[in-house]
């Protein structure tokens, strides 16, 4: 593995909330953010970072998104949780910054949204789903 690993939403919650010095970055577009909701880190007297993987509608690549990142001050060591719909673009955005010798860089499974369930809505697991805290953007 190429990242230090998956964990769940509520793990992630859990550690940007904590003790450490842990960074959220949701890694999904300005639309996403605005349309769907963002991540509420509020009741710990935080606050997520949002700096876009891919941006909207043409879905290129955010070839700055390191250096983004690390202008919100991720040094090495400082743990960071990458969030994005459903765990596919923050795995890439963690093992971009593992590359670059940031974090260690652990990818949300399941992201904001969480997975399909048999009609195809996003009601499966995910950060909005398990009760975590959040707001529309």
């Amino acid at each position: 593995m190429s990242y230090a690993g998956d964990v769940s939403p509520r793990e992630a919650y859990e550690a940007v909330t904590g003790p450490e010095d842990a960074l959220l970055v949701d890694v999904r577009t300005h639309a996403e953010w605005t349309y769907v909701g963002v991540p509420d880190l509020g009741v710990a007297g935080r606050a997520a970072a949002f700096v876009e993987w891919s941006h909207y509608p043409g879905g290129t690549r955010n070839d700055g998104f390191v250096d983004e990142v690390r202008a919100l001050g991720l040094d090495p060591g400082r743990p960071v949780y990458l969030l994005c719909r459903s765990g596919v673009r923050s795995r890439a955005a963690a093992e971009a910054l593992t590359a670059a010798g940031l974090g260690p860089a652990y990818n949300v499974a399941d992201g904001f949204e969480g997975q399909h369930d048999a009609a195809q809505h996003r009601t499966v697991g995910g950060w909005k789903n398990s009760g975590l805290p959040w707001r529309q953007g």
